[in-house]
């Protein structure tokens, strides 16, 4: 019944989302849609566990709140801070909102006033950083939505409509998780169609998978995870559930998708006191400072400019290196922010573009730091191109450890030629993941695929990591016989000159020729 409800919810949120949009760009529609369904979902939420917490006074939440009793109104209220970190009145219920529409109303000041009461009903709370902003990207005097309030009001009000429509299946504690992979569903679609926008907050379920898989491998528990470029959050929930996380960390830069990803981890089910997401530049002002993870996991932008201001020649996120990342590369900025919050014992595993295997100047030695003074590189996996939403460049998985023995190994792994092709997008399959993964865990060496070299092989490369000096994917062309082709081509002039003939024989008859 699960998969039937999860196949049946991205079916049905997708459709309303595809067919109420009009000429409005996908990635635009995005979060007016995203963020109604978070709406729908905190109010849905809080009802039924107000309801639970007054079953033994025998009244609903509505009724309850149409009482004298202020003291009733008022525990009610701090249980569900407590225990939701938030707090809305049934009158700011998106229920409310859909008698409003039925009744012909414009519904878009008291929308927005719902919207500010949930934020606002964490203020002074813990929850406050959770939530504080979550739905300040919905704009609703947007002129994107339509040229007059009435059109405004009817397009939004169609939406919820829609959303009206759909069973959330909240009321079955089995299936608390498939609203939020429905939800990660849109997110991916979406991102489908945002182009060049979309590797800004979302990584490709298959890399997550991959990822998520090597940092716990060997684990049968991780403590923390953390992602510093976490975008919409769909890596970092993948590595937490199938790691059994404790606890959420991660910061983002874009102050939209780090309310997407707030969403997102509210939508999973995870509780706002389990994870701690914050907004800003990872590399310009870590909000962690020295703190460590027991496993670190990102798609950082490829190749993005940085400041690489002297001030980090003092950080000790950079210094040890001896060099700063350049400043229009911050990919091994980023590789060394990772590493900084790996703990002992951790894994790390990020996605980068290939020119961090080979790449000379302060990159050249900040990568052979890594390899000859702290032997911190693992393992090495090329992706075949094509993957990423807004970028069709291929890229590779870099793995570290800080705890590898002095005659560790590295495994090149090159996965970049086996996926399928779907449309525009080259996919990886199960099988294509379940080899690279198996290849990892076990270290093992297979002919044009993979190949574990010695610190010594790497060194006489001159640390130079790029896959195709450790993997030799060659393929020897067949050898062509000479004589069978002019055996061929001597059989081809010969019917050519019997053909010649014979349209010459008609031509006469005819009396052309």
């Amino acid at each position: 019944m699960s998969e039937e409800l999860q196949q049946r919810l991205r079916a049905q949120l997708w459709t309303v989302a595809n067919t109420l949009r009009g000429n409005m760009s996908a990635g635009d529609f995005m979060y007016f849609t995203l963020g109604f369904i978070f709406y729908k979902y905190l109010s849905e939420k809080i009802e039924l566990r107000a309801d639970e917490i007054l079953q033994y006074d025998h009244m609903t939440f509505k009724e309850a709140w149409e009482s004298d009793d202020e003291e009733l109104k008022e525990d009610l209220k701090e249980q569900c801070i407590q225990d939701l970190g938030y707090f809305v009145e049934p009158e700011f219920l998106f229920s409310t909102i859909i008698l409003m529409i039925q009744k012909k109303e414009n519904i878009l000041p008291s929308l927005e006033r719902s919207l500010k009461k949930i934020e606002d009903s964490t203020i002074g709370q813990e929850s406050e950083e959770d939530f504080g902003g979550l739905f300040s990207d919905i704009d609703l005097a947007s002129p994107k939505l339509g040229k007059a309030a009435d059109d405004k009001n009817k397009l939004i009000s169609d939406v919820l409509l829609a959303l009206n429509g759909i069973d959330f299946g909240l009321e079955d504690a089995q299936d608390i998780d498939i609203l939020g992979d429905a939800y990660e569903y849109m997110i991916g679609q979406f991102a489908a169609g945002a182009g060049k926008k979309a590797g800004e907050f979302y990584t490709p379920q298959e890399v997550s998978q991959i990822l998520s898989e090597i940092v716990i491998a060997g684990k049968t528990r991780l403590k923390s995870v953390y992602d510093p470029t976490c975008g919409s959050g769909s890596l970092l929930l993948r590595t937490a559930r199938e790691g059994n996380a404790d606890e959420i960390f991660g910061q983002e830069k874009n102050p939209t998708t780090f309310n997407l990803a707030r969403m997102n981890m509210i939508l999973h089910g995870v509780k706002y006191k389990d994870f701690d997401i914050h907004n800003g530049d990872t590399l310009e002002d870590d909000e962690f400072a020295a703190r460590q993870f027991d496993a670190v996991v990102a798609n950082p932008p490829f190749s993005a400019e940085w400041s690489a201001d002297v001030k980090f020649n003092n950080d000790d996120r950079f210094s040890k290196a001896g060099v700063l990342a350049p400043k229009s590369k911050a990919d091994y900025a980023f590789i060394l922010h990772m590493i900084y919050h790996l703990n002992d014992g951790g894994t790390m595993a990020c996605v980068a573009p290939h020119g961090v295997l080979f790449r000379g100047a302060s990159e050249g030695k900040i990568r052979q730091y890594l390899i000859e003074k702290k032997n911190y590189i693992d393992a090495i996996i090329g992706l075949p191109a094509n993957i990423f939403y807004g970028t069709s460049i291929p890229t590779c998985i870099l793995v570290m450890k800080k705890c590898r023995k002095e005659d560790d190994n590295i495994l090149f792994i090159d996965a970049s030629k086996e996926f399928e092709k779907v449309k525009t997008q080259n996919k990886l399959r199960p099988e294509h993941i379940e080899k690279i993964v198996s290849t990892y865990r076990e270290r093992k060496e297979i002919e044009k695929y993979s190949h574990c070299a010695s610190l010594q092989e790497v060194k006489g490369n001159d640390y130079n990591l790029n896959i195709p000096r450790y993997v030799d994917t060659f393929e020897e062309e067949e050898e062509i016989d000479i004589k069978a082709v002019m055996s061929e081509i001597k059989e081809l002039e010969a019917k050519r000159a019997e053909l010649d003939a014979q349209i010459d024989v008609y031509l006469k008859e005819l009396g052309i020729l």
